[in-house]
């Protein structure tokens, strides 16, 4: 490998763009290359880039052709949730490191088939649950080893309609648990250091059916760990388009000792206008004095350093497949209306 990281970016959108801006600047990483369904997109992509001051990257027609270049070390994955699971697979067979978006794969039989051929082609992997950078989230995990067992967890990530309605054109192939909650569940399962077993999950319909968009307005999981707390995992995404941020994310845990909690809807900073009340974001992505910053610029710079290194990350592929696993119950709960254990969905390996 050469000393500087050579990336692929798959796909040209929100996440795609965010990615080449925490990317950028970067003195051991370098996009050199980047591919997605619109051409357009892609070349517009490429002169983001090039408009950023780095050399601009060669636009590729497809993955294929992306993963077929000697010049690209790594892809990231920004596709729609339900594409990740077979461009893992394609990319680890390549020999390409990956970092995926969230989540890793909508099924746990896709899942699995890309940490085997994650495994077996040794190259390094992450899932980009960006959260565990977040300093509050980083310093509840240290509060909590001293806390005792855990009781009882709730976390919830709501969005506002604009992101099923107008930001994703393909909300009607997820979720909102899937595309919201699999941030919390991999978050609070790293806080309680343990693993979920079981769940039993509701869902609503209504409000985005009535748009055309067939997909839930809102899901509730309930999720026992396999050292007893127990956990709620709310997601929504029908807020009005007047509430004060986009995310509104909160995250409660009780202990034998006692409690943290973190919520994040506000950050620091409060906007008053004469068009609107808001909270700007900037704890996950923000640009200091020209740089990039943020919860999602140190995880990708975490991922860039593990690559060159060939240390494994702080976020384990086996560990984001379990996400998959528990999201992939909770919809099969929301089926059957019954609990489901998650470990027959499990692979006996998974860590």
């Amino acid at each position: 490998m050469t000393e500087t990281l050579r990336i692929g970016i798959v796909g040209a959108g929100i996440m795609g763009r965010g990615n080449a801006l925490s990317l950028s600047g970067r003195a051991d990483a370098e996009i050199t290359a980047v591919t997605s369904r619109s051409a357009d997109s892609a070349a517009q992509l490429a002169d983001e880039i090039a408009g950023r001051g780095a050399p601009r990257p060669t636009v590729h027609a497809d993955l294929a052709a992306l993963l077929a270049d000697d010049a690209v070390d790594a892809v990231v994955l920004t596709t729609p949730d339900d594409l990740h699971g077979e461009m893992m697979v394609r990319a680890a067979e390549a020999g390409k490191h990956i970092l995926v978006e969230k989540p890793m794969t909508t099924s746990v039989a896709e899942a699995d088939a890309a940490v085997k051929a994650i495994r077996e082609h040794d190259v390094v992997a992450m899932c980009l649950f960006n959260h565990r950078w977040v300093p509050a989230y980083a310093q509840a995990y240290e509060l909590l080893a001293g806390l005792g067992d855990g009781a009882v967890a709730y976390a919830r990530k709501d969005d506002t309609i604009f992101v099923p309605t107008e930001m994703l054109s393909w909300a009607d192939r997820t979720t909102c648990a899937w595309f919201l909650s699999s941030h919390d569940i991999d978050l609070v399962s790293w806080l309680l250091r343990d693993q979920v077993r079981r769940v039993y999950a509701t869902a609503r319909w209504g409000k985005l059916r009535s748009l055309g968009i067939d997909t839930p307005d809102a899901i509730q999981i309930q999720a026992e760990y396999s050292r007893g707390t127990v956990a709620t995992f709310e997601s929504a995404w029908i807020y009005p388009n007047t509430f004060p941020t986009t995310v509104d994310s909160y995250v409660t845990v009780v202990t034998d000792d006692g409690v943290v909690q973190v919520d994040r809807q506000k950050e620091n900073v409060v906007l008053a206008r004469s068009d609107g009340y808001t909270y700007p974001r900037n704890m996950l992505q923000r640009v200091m004095h020209g740089v990039p910053a943020g919860a999602y610029a140190d995880a990708i710079a975490h991922w860039v350093d593990c690559c060159r290194t060939g240390r494994q990350p702080l976020i384990t592929i086996e560990s984001s497949r379990n996400v998959t696993a528990v999201l992939e119950a909770a919809h099969l709960s929301i089926e059957t209306r019954q609990p489901v254990d998650v470990s027959m969905l499990a692979d006996p390996g998974a860590a």
